[in-house]
């Protein structure tokens, strides 16, 4: 339990970290409901991390009732890093690097933060949660669901960030993907 505590508390930090030193000063986007919360920032002005928790809700009351070990699995990830990613906004104009740097460092820090709790069998939620309901209902790959999901805020997210901003937001992405896969494959391999 200690475990997954800190597992927790310091994925949420690495996630809160990634976004606001490198994904917002560069209006770049990642997949899945941050994503979603940082289209409604650039378009409104919404807190991010407020954002979240507000769509998730749905959601999370779909796994209160029907898939409890999701629910319990992944609410203390939602609150903790949603508290992060709005707690850490003060960082958004301490750094400064170029659009693909940034991409590649937001990528890191995000998969890192979100690996690192995978390894400990948690998550921040999200539309991660919709595609476990979904793989479980269909049996289809989990990780499949997640590209798919991902691939639709970034083509719907184009329209608010334009052209550019859509390319280094795949890479961000990209980054996400590769950095979470090493950190759990790491976990299978012990």
């Amino acid at each position: 339990m200690y475990k997954k505590m800190v597992a927790v508390f310091t994925g949420s930090a690495l996630v809160g970290f990634g976004i606001n030193s490198f994904l917002v000063p560069n209006q770049l986007i990642d997949g899945g409901m941050i994503g979603i919360g940082l289209i409604i920032k650039y378009l409104w002005g919404y807190q991010t991390g407020l954002t979240i928790i507000s769509l998730s809700i749905p959601l999370y009351i779909i796994a209160f009732l029907y898939f409890r070990p999701y629910f319990y699995n992944s609410l203390h990830g939602l609150l903790l890093s949603s508290l992060f990613i709005d707690l850490f906004s003060p960082l958004r104009h301490i750094f400064s690097f170029p659009i693909l740097i940034s991409a590649i460092l937001g990528g890191f820090f995000v998969g890192s933060g979100i690996g690192f709790m995978l390894r400990f069998e948690t998550s921040t939620g999200g539309t991660d949660l919709l595609a476990q309901f979904i793989s479980r209902m269909f049996s289809l790959n989990v990780g499949f669901i997640i590209f798919i999901i991902d691939g639709l805020v970034i083509i719907i997210g184009s329209q608010t960030i334009g052209l550019n901003s859509t390319i280094y937001s795949a890479i961000t992405i990209l980054f996400v993907g590769l950095t979470t896969s090493l950190l759990t494959i790491k976990k299978e391999a012990t």
